[in-house]
């Protein structure tokens, strides 16, 4: 149905024939489109809203195999045992567990790896 639709005209929140569905759908408004069926001759008014907003994944830069170092504090005695139970190892050089990250991948130690690593600014 819209493949046989012309988009004629794309408005921003805020811009002329918009200020009614700014006061309708407030910041959940993202666009205005008017768009005309030339088969069935109507032109059509569709607006473009936010459902939902969540945190989003950080990006990360290891692939599946790699190594991931995850920072557990000596106290944490539980975490460590559970790294041990995922046959991590220790690197006393870099005082961080190294472990296959499609292990860790969104798990609670996914955000334990320190942001060097990810961002790039570090290696292993």
């Amino acid at each position: 149905m819209l493949k046989d639709m012309k988009s004629y005209c794309h408005l921003k929140p805020g811009q002329k024939g918009t200020q009614r569905l700014v006061e309708q759908y407030g910041d959940a408004l993202l666009c205005v489109r008017y768009r005309y069926d030339a088969k069935r001759g109507v032109r059509l008014k569709t607006v473009e809203l936010i459902v939902e907003e969540r945190p989003a994944r950080r990006s990360c830069r290891f692939g599946d195999d790699d190594l991931a170092p995850v920072a557990v504090g000596f106290e944490e005695t539980a975490l460590r045992e559970k790294l041990r139970q995922m046959r991590a190892k220790w690197d006393p050089r870099l005082r961080l567990w190294l472990v296959p990250y499609r292990l860790v991948c969104g798990t609670e130690f996914e955000a334990r790896i320190p942001e060097e690593f990810i961002n790039g600014t570090r290696r292993l």
